[in-house]
């Protein structure tokens, strides 16, 4: 019988566990689990007929935003965007990061949507949900698409990414920049390449994500890095030391969220800890309890990015600080959309 840790090798998740939505569930024969090791990715089209997405919460500093893609193949084990897939009748585990939904049609849709005269020009983040640049972006440029619209509408724009892939849209991001339109946030979680190998497989290593840092920075563009999320007793000693490197680099803003658990996430964490950190389980679990009122997730907007008691008050006065030392600073991002041009409609070519 093959070692069960070829299950799951390159992956960021240790389980599948079963969609809450559904009534039935595939269990994989122990004595035969030859077609399950190493799960290749799988693309599927997206059929969405719009892509800008909306919301209220009061804890994100944008109301819209563009997902290019479904699922992520960075593998993140924490990513709290994983619950989302059981919507499309995928598992939260690894289906999240080898079944990827792929928006084609995205960049055609953004230019419909802000041709509409409905459209009222706002800040849009890539990406709310997913990151815009894992590594089938390189291949399918949907997300470079749907900058090459927003630059000619002038449409501001922040981009939220762990891929030094980033990089490739300089040229865009530059331009952008001169209409005071774009910024953008590296997250960096830990340093250790070792560790972010086991946690976040398939993102770019901490090193390249620092280089992006630094080479966005030298070009003008307005440059910030996210510690996001900080894991209780894995991540959380690290804070200044991101920073300090960050800061280095050239980053303009920072911020950072405190890790969270919804749904299923909550059981693919516990069982990635029990894997890697198995004399630790209690210290890491126990330490979001802390966070949480007691829970391993607590869905209260003003408190689920940050967590309360004493050890969020910690972390926060330990950002503040480190913030300060590495040359950071609070400067705030300072888009406009007064440069907004609205793209012909879909007449506009006969005129």
């Amino acid at each position: 019988m093959p070692d069960p840790r070829a299950l799951h090798k390159g992956r960021g998740a240790v389980t599948n566990p079963t969609n809450r939505f559904e009534r039935f569930s595939y269990e994989p024969d122990p004595d035969y689990v030859a077609d399950e090791i190493s799960p290749s990715t799988q693309f599927f089209k997206d059929p969405s007929r719009s892509i800008l997405t909306t919301n209220d919460s009061p804890d994100v500093a944008f109301e819209v935003s563009i997902n290019p893609y479904r699922g992520c193949e960075h593998g993140c084990v924490y990513c709290f965007a994983r619950p989302t897939h059981e919507y499309l009748g995928f598992s939260a585990g690894l289906d999240f990061e080898t079944k990827i939904m792929v928006k084609e049609d995205a960049p055609r849709l953004l230019r419909e949507e802000l041709a509409s005269r409905k459209w009222v020009p706002k800040v849009v983040a890539m990406s709310g949900v997913t990151d815009p640049y894992q590594p089938i972006e390189r291949k399918l440029r949907i997300t470079r698409g749907c900058l090459e619209v927003l630059l000619d509408c002038r449409n501001p724009v922040i981009i939220i990414t762990k891929n030094h892939l980033v990089t490739r849209d300089l040229d865009l991001f530059a331009e952008l920049a001169r209409f005071q339109a774009v910024a953008v946030f590296v997250s960096i979680t830990t340093l250790d390449a070792s560790l972010a190998r086991k946690m976040e497989p398939r993102t770019a290593s901490p090193e390249l994500r620092l280089e992006a840092v630094e080479t966005l920075a030298r070009a003008g563009v307005p440059t910030g890095v996210m510690v996001a999320p900080v894991v209780p007793a894995i991540t959380d000693h690290e804070m200044p030391a991101i920073l300090a490197e960050a800061g280095k680099r050239g980053a303009q803003f920072a911020g950072f969220t405190m890790l969270r658990l919804p749904w299923s996430v909550a059981s693919i964490f516990e069982a990635w800890v029990d894997e890697h950190f198995p004399d630790r389980r209690e210290k890491i679990l126990n330490r979001v309890r802390e966070l949480r009122d007691g829970k391993l997730n607590d869905p209260r907007w003003q408190s689920r990015m940050r967590g309360e008691g004493v050890f969020a008050r910690q972390m926060e006065a330990l950002f503040e600080v480190s913030k300060r030392k590495a040359g950071i600073g609070d400067r705030k991002l300072d888009l406009t959309t007064e440069h907004f041009r609205r793209p012909p409609g879909p007449q506009g070519s006969l005129f």
